[in-house]
């Protein structure tokens, strides 16, 4: 599961909880027979990459990012995002014995990316 990341102005530690178990434990995953279970139960691995242009608004001709919460704030959200996860996952012993591991980028560094993927399958979470 690849996992984009933006936190937006007023964002707080408090919804870091709810986005974890959202991220988790939702049904997107496709089983070996067909039937949609979380990265959990699948289990899969999990990249975490943080991406503040999802917070950007065409204005104009370009884009701007005033909606986005600041780089330390950010920062600090993101940190505690992959901290929270990476418990979260291995307090579930189906996934630490499938070999399942959390990879996750640097925040406010660029990044390249490659994703190979088996189909249009994104889905946008807001909180």
């Amino acid at each position: 599961m690849v996992i984009y990341l933006c936190f937006f102005k007023g964002a707080t530690k408090d919804v870091i909880p709810k986005i974890v178990n959202s991220v988790v434990n939702v049904k997107l995953s496709e089983s070996d027979t067909g039937k949609r279970v979380s990265v959990i139960d699948l289990p899969g691995d999990v990249l975490i990459v943080p991406q503040a242009t999802l917070g950007g608004k065409a204005k104009g001709r370009s884009m701007q990012y005033h909606a986005n919460a600041d780089k330390v704030l950010g920062m600090e959200l993101f940190a505690q995002f992959i901290s929270q996860c990476q418990q979260e996952l291995e307090s579930h012993p189906s996934w630490v014995e499938a070999g399942a591991v959390l990879h996750h980028g640097t925040y406010g560094n660029r990044q390249v990316l490659q994703l190979d993927t088996n189909g249009p399958y994104t889905h946008l979470l807001e909180f």
